[in-house]
């Protein structure tokens, strides 16, 4: 398929566009000025101010050159419901292909459009992307993917996840299968545990129409680092591709279970309470304009799970996300077990600490902790922590995502069953919620969050 040259956004006046899909776009535009690239809005009522969003978004990343300077050009708005067949044949009719359609909507609006489409008569190259949650359950998201792929192919969906696309995150894969001495170590035999960490100081900050229905364990759990976890411990491709990384991650996920298969023994959640985060004051999560103290949402989330492979069973997985954390981190750590031999020479009978390496999500930088001196060095045993200076990365998540679009490349796009199960899992938890053997704890806002009762 050729490059995609009209990006037509669907839900184009919501947050996502001016915010992340906009300003990735532009990052993607300066580093290929070669790239021709029409950007329609559509949405349900007129935006006068298209033109100016749009170069307000570029701005703010500082995007320049000839690729950028077609995109402001060439940039329109059409008014568009997307669960109407008129005004999405209509749409389509005038566009020439290959076109992509952006779902930057919420999945029950995207499931009716979905509908529509297949009513209709489309291009043969026609691209979906399917901003996530795909779907809102297990069920919603295998009925979503029987829908997609009645209209289109395999190859021209893109379910995005922009924490699979993150710099740091495709940093890793080059770490691991460009290197001789990590992949040897992945697996059983040496790796006591992970975590993947993604905690923020920040609150609601006015999100509760999104956020209150959804919940840290679906927002960020679900949607994002179950992914992340998924790329870490794939086996090793024979090619970094669209066919392999999504069939090798959609296995890790399909061998993923609760660690003792008991949400009361591996499931933390919580919600914030009145308190102070960098120099900003919260009131109570269920305080918070536009919030319903009935639903129960989780402000904080954290579940262990199990691999249950040859190369993983028996190491637990930690994942974890909370908002109004007070010393907040993102980061994959990978905890080595201790030597296999103890001298009796080395500190504590020998016993000394697993080597550890940390992935810092956010700015790509890599520490990895280990263990110099000895018995007969004066200075004793001291642990070191080696770190890499990182460059800023070109392009930031979303442009990321959108050159895979654009290009047609889906190897780091998730495949229907791998969204499936990650629902799966979330409805093994969600039940331990309802139930009641997972309680809500409350956490002061700027504290650590809450724990599992075995770790107070």
């Amino acid at each position: 398929m050729d490059s995609i040259k009209n990006l037509v956004i669907l839900g184009a006046t919501g947050d996502l566009t001016s915010r992340l899909l906009l300003p990735g776009l532009a990052t993607l535009l300066t580093a290929q000025p070669e790239r021709q690239v029409t950007v329609i809005g559509a949405d349900r009522q007129a935006d006068e101010a298209w033109e100016q969003t749009v170069a307000a978004a570029f701005g703010t990343v500082q995007a320049s050159g000839p690729a950028v300077d077609y995109a402001l050009k060439t940039s329109s708005f059409t008014v568009c419901d997307a669960t109407s067949a008129t005004d999405l044949q209509k749409l389509l009719d005038e566009l020439a292909s290959p076109v992509c359609l952006y779902f930057a909507l919420p999945p029950q609006v995207t499931m009716k459009s979905l509908e529509v489409l297949n009513e209709l008569n489309l291009p043969e190259d026609l691209v979906l992307a399917l901003e996530k949650p795909i779907g809102h359950d297990l069920e919603s998201a295998r009925e979503l993917n029987r829908l997609v792929g009645q209209l289109v192919p395999e190859s021209q969906t893109f379910r995005v996840d922009h924490f699979l696309n993150m710099p740091s995150v495709h940093s890793f894969t080059g770490l691991r299968f460009a290197n001789r001495m990590l992949e040897p170590l992945l697996n059983r035999e040496h790796v006591e545990s992970i975590e993947i960490n993604y905690d923020e100081t920040l609150g609601l900050e006015g999100r509760a129409g999104f956020y209150d229905s959804s919940g840290a364990l679906r927002d960020m759990i679900q949607s994002h680092l179950l992914q992340v976890m998924a790329l870490v411990m794939m086996e090793p491709p024979s090619r970094i591709d669209a066919v392999e990384l999504p069939a090798l991650t959609a296995h890790v996920l399909r061998s993923t279970r609760l660690w003792d298969e008991d949400p009361a023994r591996c499931v933390v959640r919580g919600r914030y309470t009145a308190g102070e985060t960098n120099g900003k004051k919260y009131p109570d999560y269920i305080s918070e304009p536009g919030v319903d103290p009935e639903k129960n949402t989780e402000t904080f989330a954290q579940v262990t799970l199990e691999v249950d492979s040859w190369r993983w069973t028996g190491v637990p997985v930690t994942l974890r996300s909370g908002k109004a954390i007070g010393e907040p981190c993102k980061e994959l750590v990978i905890h080595f077990r201790r030597p296999a031999h103890e001298y009796p020479q080395f500190p504590h009978d020998g016993r000394v600490s697993g080597d550890r390496l940390r992935l810092l999500l956010k700015s790509g930088q890599l520490e990895f902790e280990l263990n110099v001196g000895g018995p007969f060095d004066a200075r004793g045993m001291n642990r070191v922590t080696a770190q890499t200076d990182t460059a800023d990365p070109i392009l930031s998540s979303y442009g990321n995502v959108l050159r895979g679009i654009l290009d047609a490349d889906a190897t780091f796009s998730v495949r229907g069953d791998a969204s499936e199960e990650c629902w799966r899992l979330i409805e093994e938890i969600q039940r331990g919620f309802d139930d009641g053997s997972v309680p809500l704890q409350d956490y002061a806002a700027g504290s650590e969050g809450p724990r599992l009762p075995t770790e107070s």
